[in-house]
Parts: C-alpha cells; structure tokens; sequence
C-alpha cells in the first residue's frame, strides 16, 4: 500500500531529474558532433518519459492523501527509473571538465556514451515508463472507486473561501535586478498597451537581448503602481511548465475544485481569469518560442500517453488540446508575451502592432549596465571599445562583466577585451563561460554562444533551407549584406538556381531569420545586416556541426562569381562587394578552392588599381598570380591577364624597372600563345609603351603605340574603347616629343568619340579632357587649359572623391595653369593640398608625389621665397635622383629647377654648371628641338647674361628664338617670351 503524496513526489522527483538530464543532453548536442544522432535519441526518449509521468502526476494530485493500493512492481519501477536518471545525470554532469570549459567552453565537453549504450538505457527508461502506467492501469477500479467516493463528497463539503480568490496575486519568480538599466522606449511602449484596447502584447528578440529583464522590471512596476493588480508568471517554453505554472497559479488563487481529479485545472485558470471577480490581473507567458505548443498543425501525437486512464475527463482532454485555447481572453486582463520567433509572437496577440522587437542596447544603455555589473572603475575607451566588440547585447555584456568580477584584478576590462580580439578561439571559450543569473530561468544557459545555438538548432529543425541562408551569410561582413549574392544558398558551389522558384523561397527564409531576429534589411536598398556576434556565433556552431568549411567554401565561390572585374561601369557592385571579400582574400584557401579565389583576387585588386589603392592592389596581385601560375601554369592566359596587371601597378606605383621586365615577358608570351593581334596581346604592347613612356623612353613608346593603334583599328575598329585607348597614349607621347599641334588633333578626336561612346563623366573620357587641357597649357592657351581642368576636377572629385590619384592629378594641373597666369597664391595653396594628399596616398618617393613638391617649390620661386623654394628644389633632386635615376625627364626638371633658384639668388656659378648638365643631358635624350632642350638653352643663355657674357648670351638667345619659333609657332609665350628677351638684349647692346 502506498499513499498517492508519496507516489506522486517519487513521480515529481522523475520529471525534475528527466527534465534535467534532457538540459544536459542539450548542452552535449550543441559541442558535440559525432554523436548527435545518440543524443538526440535519448533526448527523445527522455520528452516523452516526461510527458507521460506529468499525465500520471496530475492523476495522483487528484487523490491527495488517499491510500492508493499498488503492486510492489510499480514501486520498484519508479524507485528503477530514479536510479537510472540519477546514474545518467551524474555521467552527463561535466564535474572534471568544468575548469576546461571556462577555458575552452562547451567544446571542453566528450559524449561519455558509446551507441550500444544509449540503446540499452532508451529500453530501460522505455520499460520503466511501461511498467509505471500499467502498474497504475491494475489499480484502475481502486483508483476510480476512490475518486468516486471523493466527488461524492465534494457536494457534501463546504466550497472554499472564495474570497482570498479575489485578493492580488503576485507570483512572479524574480527580484528586481539592483542592475537594472532603463530602456524608457521599451518601457513606454509597454505603458501604452496596457491601458490600451488590445489584451495582449508581445516582446520579440534574441536571446539575451534582455526581454525578460525588462519584463520582469515592467511587473514590478505593475505591482507597486498598481497593487490591486494579480501579476503570474508562466514558463512557457514547454508544454509541461506551463501545466505547473497554471497549477501554481490555480493553488496560490486557492481557486474551488483545483484538486478535483475531474476538473481540468488549465481550463479552471482560465475560466476564472476570465471572470470579473478575479480582478485587474498580468500573466507574462516567458520564452514562447515554439508556436507548435500553442498552434500545432496536428493534434494528434504522445501527448496523450496516458488519456486511458480517464477519457471522459476534461483533465485528460487537456492533455490533447492545444495551449492557446487555455489563454484567458480579454476582460479584465493583459497577457504579455516574450519570444524569440515573430511568427509566435504575432499569433498569439493577433496583431503586428502589438509586437515590439527588442534590439541591442544604445552605447549610453550598454556602458551603463557594464559599470552596474562590474565591481570597479574601469577604463572608459576600454570599455566602449568592449561594448562595440559584443554589439551592445545585454547577455554578452553580463556574461563579460561576470567574467571580469571573478578573476579580477588579474582580469580587466582591457584585457579582456585584448583577449576577445586575440583569434576565433580565445573568443568563443569566452562567449561560452557561464555565469550565474538569479533573474533568468535556471533552465537557460547564461553563455551567449548556447543560447543562441538553441535558437539555431530550431530553426534548422523548423527550415532547414532558412538555417542554410543564415549559414552563408554569417561569413559576410555584418553590414550592407547584398541580397543577390545569397540566392544560392543550397549548399551547392555551382550556381544552377531557378530564379523564379528560388525568389519566393528565399524571401520565405529571409522572413524565417528576420522572424527570429537575427537578420535586420534596409528599407532602401535589397542588403540585410546582422550582428558581427550573431555571426560568430553562428560559425561557431557551424563547427560544432561539422559544417563550417562547406559553407566557407559556398562563400567564397559566391564571392568569386559575383566579384566584377573592376572596369568603371562595375565600380558600384566592387564597393558593395569589397568589405565582404577582406577575410578570405587574405587567408589561403584549401587546394581544390586555390582557382576562384585567385579569380577573385584578380578582379579585386584591379578594382583597386583603378581607384587608386596601389599598395593594396600591389599586395593582392602579386598573391594572384603566384597561385595561377603554380594552379594553371605561368603561360595560360588567366596568369598572363593576372601578370599584366601586377605589371601596370608596378607601373603607376612609379616601380617602372619591375613594370617593364614583367609586361615585356606577358607580351613576348602572349605573341607565341595568342598570335600578334589577339586583343591581350595588344594589350600587353600598349602597357609596355606606357611604361617606356613614364621612364622618358619616348621614341621606343611611339613606335609601340602606333603598331598597337593600326592593329586595333583593323581588328576592333576605330570607336572601340581599346582603340581609342592607344590614339590617347599616342598623343600623350606627341606632347612629350613636344609635338603639341600633332598630340592636339589626335586628342580631340579621342575626347569627342569618347563622349559619344562612353559618355562625359566615365574615367576615359575625363582622361582624355585633361590630357587636351595639357596640350593647351603647352601651346599656351592659359584660359581654355583653365576651363578644361576645373570641369576636369569637379567631376574628379564627383565620381572617384577627393584623393584619388586621379583626382589629384587634376588638381595639380590647375595650379600649374594658376601658376603660368601668375595667380601664385592660388597655385600654391593647390600644390600644397595635392603635395600632403598624394603623400598619404602614394607615399613620399612617388613620382607623382615628387612632381606636386617641385611645382610648390616653382610657386616659392615665383613668390620670391628663394629659401624654401631651394629646399624643396633639392630634397626633390636628391630623390628624384634615387627613384627615377639621374637622366630621367623628371629629374632633368628637377634640376633645371634648382637651378632657377640659384640663379634667383645670385647664385650664377652654381645655377650655370647645372643648367649646364641640363641642357646636354636634354639633347642627348630628347634631342635640341624638344621644347625642354629649348628651355634650358633659354635659361642657360639667361644666366650667362647675368653672368656678364654677353656675346655667349646672345649667341645662344638668338638660336633659341629661332628654334623655338620654328618648333613651337610664333605665337606661342615660350617663342614670344625668348623673342622679347633677345629683342631687349639686342636694343641695349646697340645702346652701349
């Protein structure tokens, strides 16, 4: 014989200990791999032992204190089935591996089970649970007789008192939290609904982004503002909790009848909160996250193990019926509900508006509860710079502060947030470390990375389709996540997807993961964002699952597909795109995976090429074609295309020794490979001219360039882009020889086909407009150069911004202008900003740099600030000297310059040996007709003047104007210039 107290607490003492074991099992699946199927196995077995003993257990409290007769086997059975959980909790129970796992986390954690053995104690707990409700079917007619004669006498007795019923109930299972910090939005909202008409509201997000805090906050406020008002708290996270918290809240209510076997006490709460007397009342239904529990799709299922035993009963009904239907409608109360899904949370109140999704906190909200929780001062920046490093998530904040506070002071803040930012493994043995939480339910997890894993595992469970989406894009960058990469996200590298099919699908999962808040989109553009934690979490579970690498690898053949190749139409999608590919261009994929990702490292750094970042693109294509030539071999066209490109960032990185030795092994290879006229050979020709140029090898360039420009005009005719490329070149060329008339018609032609082609802001086009604006300032056409350069810059400055190479360039150019109109100040104060930016940009031994330090040093000179023009003019020498070498064009300017100087300040002797060098070095390599040989006999004859020989001066005046007129036309400044000069030379010696 046995009482039914004692019965039920052994059965009680069953669902405590299965429900616990089934929160460890949860833990083992999340770090464990290789032995999920086992785990989820027991897992099972271990729900439904505990559905079936809550059906047993709501029996036994019917019969409260009567003598139930029982066999010795069910005795056995149940004090069996104890023993057999209590082994299995003390097996599962990390004891030993809890010091690792503040270390490494969950994945401290080894499954202690072989299959073998979970087999054998699924059948046990199988049979005991058979053995404990065919026990209790033996004694059915006792059971039923004693229930009988128990109703009979409820007639008989008094009801209870009612009236203690009718005071305030308030059962919430929290204290205030001391820490709380006020999220006055949040709160209002919530303010505003309960007086408001609608009887239920709703808080959506993630886990831990602190809905229960501030509810539980928000009940405490109800109880003290408004102390009439009964306040339930029902954890509703399963079927099971939420029966004991209506029995809990049918026992503190000592509502009539709750111990009657007959009476179905879900339906009693309910049917009491609905009616008036039971007063002003709150019920916070907590962690709603399956909707299935109150909306299944079937309402068959296990549920109903033991419904046999009575099934007239409205008691065993309920065990069957869904639990919406056990939710007080509105009269006198407010349900409020907290859930990480949106789909639950919107069928539950009915209504989207009733729905507040909780997000992260604000930086004022997430320092504050930081200081709150942690024992000391802290570092101010070390702290804001945590908050940023855990997105501001209230659990993720605690979970550090606690973190800190026990290992302190040998932890602080900043280091740990050194330690955080150390590698992905450091990070999650952090994100895993439990700390205690008196006001979260003892069945969560404290640790962030588990409690989101939960969140995970559903969703792969509910969609898996949806758990793939959120697999792909946890390898982007968190931000401006672009919608039309993700479209193949089925797991597969090839992208065969029905578009049509595939569009409502994904639109389906992307609602999934935003339900769940785990994805956010914008209203404005088709991108989506995600906390940088949520993905690293998510990475993190991805390799608990083994499945880390296939999705890494999805990714990045996504990435490598939809990377353009830089040209300029392409640029918005490169920008898009170029946050999202930083990891994975860095880091050296696998063998089978070198191919796209060499792909993609070429596309990304011509795009950075031709936006000006060298350094950056110099870097990422030598990495580019290392892999293609040992994936492809050195001679096919892919690592040809790869080594042309490093070559021409050589080139503009002003490295041209490097640029030509590689662009003419390209050229040489492709005209053995391809043939002479294949477009990429072309190519590879009309480089290397532009190499020969920058180093001054003009003759060679020309020679080059006009082969590469009648070859493209037979094989791609005269308006191909590629054609006009090389007329550009070629009239750049002109200028440099000095051929302005020459470099002027071809440049218009150029300029005007590109207009109509490639229209008037595209990067060509303004190229060939400031190229015709240089002709001008060459010829001397001071105004037309000026207009041309400032319609130049502006849009410069418009499509690529501010400092971009390009952009400078033209800059550059209208101070020059300024300064051949004597506009100094003007000129200098654009020197100076083009000088420090292109310093920052290109460094400060680039060629392009050095030639924005010599203008300014020409503005000094002009200004008469011989000093620091003489400076400058050396600094400039010396490493133009270094860089470019001694007979390069740019250097011969260089010293022509300092010269100048010298010569400004008396300084004849000096400023004649190096005017001196100048001049021959000049005819020597660009011959004695080129407009700078001209210069320097200009200014050497000028010196010599000063110098007092004037018969030498004179000479050499006179062949200058001469060849100067004939060279340049009359009418050119230069030619008028040296004309006036020798005309006044020539009065004043007659004078004398």
């Amino acid at each position: 014989m046995a009482d039914a107290v004692g019965l039920a607490a052994s059965v009680i003492a069953i669902i405590d200990l299965s429900a616990k074991v089934a929160v460890l099992c949860l833990q083992y699946s999340t770090a464990v791999g290789n032995a999920r199927a086992d785990i989820t196995r027991l897992r099972s077995r271990l729900d439904d032992l505990g559905t079936t003993l809550q059906g047993v257990q709501h029996l036994l409290d019917k019969l409260n204190n009567q003598v139930l007769a029982t066999s010795r086997k069910l005795v056995d059975s149940v004090d069996g089935c104890t023993s057999e959980l209590v082994q299995l909790q003390s097996r599962l129970d990390p004891g030993k591996a809890r010091k690792a796992m503040r270390r490494f986390g969950l994945r401290a954690l080894k499954w202690p089970f072989d299959s073998k053995e979970v087999s054998n104690i699924v059948s046990n707990l199988e049979r005991y649970e058979r053995t404990i409700t065919l026990g209790l079917q033996i004694d059915q007619t006792t059971i039923l007789l004693d229930i009988q004669q128990r109703i009979e006498g409820v007639s008989l007795q008094p009801e209870d008192d009612v009236s203690i019923a009718r005071k305030p109930c308030f059962n919430l299972p929290f204290e205030r939290d001391p820490d709380f910090v006020d999220r006055p939005n949040i709160m209002a909202w919530m303010g505003e609904q309960y007086t408001g008409p609608v009887g239920r509201m709703a808080l959506v997000g993630m886990g831990g982004f602190g809905k229960s805090q501030v509810v539980i906050q928000f009940a405490h406020h109800i109880r003290d503002t408004l102390p009439q008002t009964s306040v339930f708290w029902v954890h509703a996270s399963s079927k099971p909790r939420f029966e004991e918290a209506y029995r809990s809240i049918a026992d503190n209510l000592r509502l009539p009848r709750r111990n009657d076997p007959s009476v179905d006490v879900l339906g009693l709460v309910r049917d009491w909160l609905q009616r008036e007397e039971a007063g002003p009342w709150l019920m916070v239904l907590d962690n709603v996250d399956d909707v299935n529990l109150f909306y299944p799709s079937s309402s068959a299922g296990r549920d109903g193990a033991v419904c046999h035993l009575a099934d007239e009963n409205p008691a065993a009904l309920s065990v069957q019926r869904p639990l919406a239907v056990f939710l007080p409608k509105r009269r006198n109360g407010i349900i409020l509900v907290t859930s990480r899904s949106m789909d639950a949370a919107e069928k539950l109140t009915g209504s989207h508006k009733a729905v507040y999704g909780i997000s992260a906190m604000d930086d004022a909200q997430a320092l504050q509860l930081l200081r709150n929780k942690l024992q000391g001062d802290s570092d101010k920046t070390a702290a804001a710079d945590l908050l940023r490093a855990l997105d501001y998530i209230p659990l993720a904040i605690t979970q550090a502060a606690a973190y800190i506070n026990r290992r302190a002071p040998r932890i602080s803040v900043k280091t740990y947030l050194d330690a955080f930012r150390e590698s992905d493994k450091k990070k999650g043995s952090l994100l895993n470390s439990e700390s205690g939480d008196l006001r979260r339910d003892e069945t969560v997890s404290n640790s962030v990375v588990t409690t989101w894993q939960v969140t995970f595992e559903q969703i792969r469970r509910e969609r898996p389709s949806a758990a793939n989406l959120l697999s792909l894009m946890s390898f982007f960058n968190p931000q401006g996540i672009p919608e039309f990469v993700l479209h193949n996200y089925k797991g597969d590298l090839e992208d065969n997807v029905d578009r049509d099919e595939d569009s409502d699908k994904f639109e389906d999962d992307l609602d999934a993961l935003r339900g769940y808040s785990l994805v956010s989109v914008t209203a404005t553009r088709d991108v989506c964002e995600m906390h940088s934690l949520v993905q690293f979490c998510t990475r993190a579970w991805l390799s608990v699952v083994d499945d880390a690498e296939r999705w890494r690898r999805v990714f990045l053949w996504a990435m490598s597909r939809h990377f353009p190749n830089g040209i300029f139409e392409t640029w918005p999608t490169c920008q898009m795109l170029l946050p999202h590919i930083e990891s994975i261009v860095e880091e050296e994929p696998p063998e089978k995976d070198l191919e796209p990702w060499a792909y993609l490292l070429t596309n990304c750094a011509w795009y950075l090429v031709t936006t000006g970042s060298y350094k950056a693109a110099e870097k990422l294509g030598e990495k580019a074609v290392k892999t293609r030539a040992n994936v492809l071999g050195k001679e096919h066209p892919d690592t040809l295309t790869s080594m042309g490109n490093l070559a021409s960032t050589y080139r503009v990185l002003g490295r041209w020794k490097e640029a030509e030795e590689l662009k003419v092994r390209v050229m040489e290879t492709r005209k053995r490979v391809l043939g002479e006229e294949h477009p990429d050979t072309l190519t590879s020709m009309n480089n290397l001219a532009s190499t020969y140029g920058n180093q001054g090898r003009w003759k060679e360039a020309e020679e080059l360039e006009v082969r590469v420009m009648e070859a493209r005009k037979t094989v791609l005719g005269e308006e191909h882009p590629d054609t006009l490329t090389s007329m550009n070149n070629l009239a750049s060329t002109y200028v440099n020889q000095g051929r302005w008339k020459e470099a002027e018609e071809l440049k218009v032609r150029v300029m005007e086909t590109r207009k109509m082609v490639l229209g008037e802001e595209h990067p060509d086009t303004l190229s060939s407009m400031n190229n015709l604006a240089l002709t001008y300032m060459n010829q001397g056409r001071w105004k037309e150069a000026e207009e041309l350069e400032v319609r130049v810059m502006e849009t410069w400055k418009m499509v690529l911004g501010e400092e971009h190479p390009d952009t400078l360039t033209s800059m550059g150019n209208l101070a020059l202008t300024y300064m051949n109109q004597g506009r100094w100040k003007e000129a200098e104060e654009l020197f100076v900003r083009v000088m420090e930016a292109r310093k920052r940009v290109l460094g400060e031994e680039h060629p392009d740099t050095l030639t924005s330090m010599g203008n300014l040093a020409s503005t000094y000179r002009d200004l008469g600030r011989w000093k620091e023009a003489e400076k400058l003019d050396l600094r400039v020498m010396e490493m133009m000297k270094n860089v470019l070498g001694e007979q390069h064009p740019d250097t011969l300017i260089s010293m022509a310059n300092l010269a100048s100087t010298y010569r400004n300040q008396g300084r004849w002797k000096e400023a004649e040996e190096l005017q001196v060098r100048v001049m021959e070095t000049r005819k020597n390599i660009l011959g004695e007709q080129h407009p700078d040989t001209l210069t320097s006999m200009n200014n050497l004859a000028i010196i010599w003047k000063d110098q007092g020989r004037s018969r030498d001066a004179l000479a050499l005046m006179r062949n200058c104007v001469v060849l100067r007129e004939r060279v340049l036309d009359i009418d050119h400044p230069d030619a008028a210039s040296s004309a006036a000069t020798l005309a006044n030379w020539e009065e004043a010696s007659d004078l004398s």
